[in-house]
């Protein structure tokens, strides 16, 4: 009976080569793409953690300015 699934009338040949290509393909695009968003999500960090210390400065830059007009 395994003999028979494996076989598939003849075109076991045709069709297990074809669906293994496919799944190897498939796992190449996967990890591809899992290292590429990896790469993304770093350099977005990077990218984020000097934006966030750019924006605390002008937040911080503003709030003084913004006493120092109150205060006149």
């Amino acid at each position: 009976m395994i003999v028979e699934l494996l076989i598939m009338n003849g075109y076991g040949q045709f069709v297990w080569p074809a669906f293994f290509l496919t799944a190897l393909s498939l796992s190449c695009l996967f990890i591809e793409t899992k290292v590429a968003l990896k790469k993304q999500e770093k350099m977005f960090s990077i990218e984020f953690k000097n934006l966030s210390n750019k924006k605390i400065k002008l937040v911080k830059s503003k709030i003084i300015t913004k006493e120092a007009l109150s205060v006149n």
